[in-house]
């Protein structure tokens, strides 16, 4: 892959190696590296990557099939890859609008990828950091392309364990949900720690402490606190292998092997 202009292929991202997860190209070699130090920790992360974007695939046709929903915020895009959130609900609801966000500079140079927008519909990219959501929120691009007085799915998908305590991760989100409007939908997925071993839970935060991208695994009961005062809908709060299924479950993986929390909530 080459070097774009202003990227440092020297400091491996999140979105890129998730894309190296997925069996991608659009990685670089340090991205590779951190995902390596990662699975020597956690053998099963590609899969829970996997299972991850199987859910979004499931909770978007969901959202803009049955529960109506066709705008979304998609807070850490990544990179494009099949199935993104605009091809699925677009197949549903060609007039959907879709406004990605990522702080990749490589997601960037992929965005027209990501603007392939049914003529119904439209879809927008914002280069921005999701530490500064009133930055994303006062973007021009999203003002043009979501009406926010209705109702707006945002998904925060495999994003919210990059954010540290430091930065205060239940803020941010209240900052968001905050400006969406009554019916709009919280759906979010979030690594977590509850099915580790104490030295699993070490030997892991070791690996994502050497990986050189930050990484915070959170509780069941931590990851619960984003949706206080939102509406669950059914499963609740589960694994994104247990969210609606469309598998037999002999045929799914285990959800220790995942181990990938998901919840999908409506604004009140």
């Amino acid at each position: 892959m080459e070097v774009p202009p202003g990227i440092d292929p020297t400091k491996a991202h999140p979105s890129r190696r998730y894309n190296y997860w997925l069996g991608g190209k659009d990685n670089f070699a340090v991205d590779r590296k951190s995902a390596q130090v990662v699975a020597s920790a956690f053998p099963t992360v590609a899969l829970s990557a996997r299972e991850n974007r199987a859910f979004l695939k499931r909770v978007v046709t969901h959202l803009a099939g049955a529960a109506g929903i066709h705008q979304f915020l998609d807070i850490g895009t990544g990179l494009p890859s099949a199935g993104n959130v605009h091809e699925v609900a677009q197949s549903i609801e060609p007039t959907s609008r879709i406004v990605y966000v990522d702080n990749d500079p490589v997601v960037l140079v992929h965005a027209r990828a990501l603007l392939t927008s049914e003529p119904a519909g439209r879809t927008a990219y914002i280069q921005a950091d999701l530490r500064d959501p009133d930055k994303i929120l006062a973007n021009a691009d999203l003002a043009r392309t979501l009406d926010m007085s209705r109702p707006v799915a945002l998904m925060l998908v495999a994003t919210m364990h990059f954010i540290t305590d430091e930065d205060d991760p239940y803020d941010i989100v209240r900052r968001l949900l905050a400006a969406l409007p009554p019916g709009s939908h919280l759906v979010m997925t979030h690594a977590t720690k509850d099915h580790l071993t104490s030295e699993q839970y070490a030997s892991s935060v070791e690996a994502n402490e050497r990986s050189g991208v930050p990484f915070r695994l959170r509780s069941r009961a931590e990851f619960s606190r984003f949706f206080d005062g939102l509406d669950l809908l059914p499963p609740g709060v589960t694994s994104v292998v247990e969210w609606r299924p469309e598998v037999p479950e002999a045929e799914r993986p285990s959800v220790e092997d995942v181990s990938m929390l998901c919840a999908v909530a409506r604004v009140p």
